[in-house]
């Protein structure tokens, strides 16, 4: 098997969350942006009411499209133990959206970066949180992707594993057979470290992916990049833009997946100039699918 497009509307994040957008809208006209599947998010589905799931897969069944994987942000590292319990039962409710929805990945992360908290205190929680929610996940038959991630965007803090070594360091105590990798190639950028190594040391654990792009601003060079640490937010000298015009190397990208014999789906997350980017990104994707993995 191929790995699949998938779109994500990560332009429209504010306007979809508040309800300011109609997100039923939004999916009848993703029909004709060349992905082959459907990234949602949970908070898209909030402003639907409590019958969303339905009213979301009614919407694609009439399109003829498919839902790709469950977009969600736990928040494990939580000073007060009974909120972290309140996170896994609401990364227990995702997962139930992700069986509502027809789809199989649903996404987890570590949680936020507190000021004062220290690395084995979070490491100790993310590990817990999403332990916890395995074994639920595994009796729906949902798979937990975890995503090198840089910070959702309801969040004060960033990821407390945004760091490459913290987020091994928590995938590499987590063995199950309904838990992997959701890789990110733009957020190892924005980390501060090499998505190309990253990828090697992960790719066996790879399950979903992200695909979108980083571009270097007016006057920017990469030492000014290597110089950001990349831990209070994304790098001036970074900006958003089309899959495959940026700086990740997604020959070595496909290279690497096709070796390992990935099919996952490959979401993309672009849009931010104009959708004519998600169109554009989306037939870059199946061009390189077709080179590295042939048909």
């Amino acid at each position: 098997m191929l790995p699949r497009i998938s779109v994500f509307p990560k332009c429209y994040f504010d306007e979809l969350c508040a309800g300011r957008m109609d997100y039923l809208q939004w999916l009848r006209d993703a029909r004709t942006l060349g992905g082959e599947g459907i990234e949602h998010y949970d908070g898209f589905l909030t402003p639907l009411g409590p019958d969303a799931a339905r009213r979301v897969r009614d919407v694609m069944e009439e399109t003829g499209q498919v839902s790709s994987l469950l977009c969600f942000s736990p928040d494990f590292t939580h000073p007060d133990a009974d909120e972290r319990a309140r996170q896994v039962q609401r990364q227990r409710d995702a997962i139930d959206m992700s069986v509502a929805l027809g789809l199989r990945h649903c996404r987890t992360l570590s949680g936020q970066r507190l000021p004062g908290m220290s690395r084995s205190e979070g490491v100790r929680r993310t590990v817990e949180g999403i332990t916890a929610s395995l074994e639920y996940a595994a009796e729906r038959d949902v798979v937990l992707c975890m995503e090198n991630h840089y910070k959702d965007g309801n969040w004060t803090y960033p990821e407390f594993a945004q760091a490459e070594d913290v987020f091994l360091e928590i995938i590499g105590q987590i063995d199950h057979p309904h838990f992997g990798v959701q890789y990110d190639p733009s957020n190892a950028l924005v980390g501060g470290y090499d998505p190309l190594a990253f990828l090697e040391k992960v790719k066996h654990r790879v399950v979903s992916m992200h695909a979108s792009d980083r571009y270097l601003a007016d006057g920017a060079t990469l030492e000014d990049l290597k110089q950001a640490d990349g831990s209070t937010g994304y790098s001036a000298a970074l900006k958003h833009g089309e899959t495959g015009k940026g700086l990740n190397d997604y020959d070595t990208i496909f290279r690497l997946l096709a070796e390992v014999g990935y099919d996952g789906w490959i979401s993309i997350e672009d849009g931010m100039n104009g959708l004519d980017e998600l169109t554009r990104s989306a037939e870059f994707l199946k061009a390189k699918r077709a080179q590295y993995y042939g048909g």
